[in-house]
């Protein structure tokens, strides 16, 4: 077997991708990074997961997404202002979940086993485990 590697930037990574998963650091030429531009680069109806920093997202922009269906769910633990303000527009967006930046400590061997065993069960049509349960807030 082969490895090709190959050298794209953020906007040939980001095109027409159903998720993104933000990680990234936070180094100055990087706040906003997931702005207007860039949400429109992502497939219609994408999912944004930022358990990165907060900053990486123009929040207005987000929402906007998020209204217009550009953006069809996002899974936030990081904000720009941290802890996150009571009457902030993400606790009020059906769109948003809002987890703790520290619900526990994920053992990555675990996590890797609930990953793979969700993966079978999706592939399977099976419920998936451990779902977040809106209704009690996260």
């Amino acid at each position: 077997m082969s490895l090709i590697i190959l050298k794209v930037n953020l906007y040939q990574l980001i095109r027409k991708n159903l998720w993104l998963l933000l990680l990234q650091s936070l180094p100055s030429n990087a706040q906003n990074i997931l702005n207007q531009h860039t949400l429109n680069l992502l497939k219609r109806g994408a999912f944004v997961l930022n358990p990165g920093r907060g900053p990486l997202i123009d929040d207005d922009a987000l929402l906007a997404a998020l209204e217009t269906g550009q953006i069809e769910h996002a899974t936030l633990d990081v904000f720009r202002i941290e802890p996150l303000p009571k009457n902030h527009q993400y606790w009020a967006n059906n769109k948003v979940t809002v987890i703790p930046h520290k619900a526990s400590e994920t053992r990555p061997i675990t996590a890797s086993q609930v990953i793979a065993m969700n993966i079978k069960r999706a592939e399977n049509g099976q419920k998936l485990l451990y779902l977040v349960d809106r209704e009690n807030g996260y």
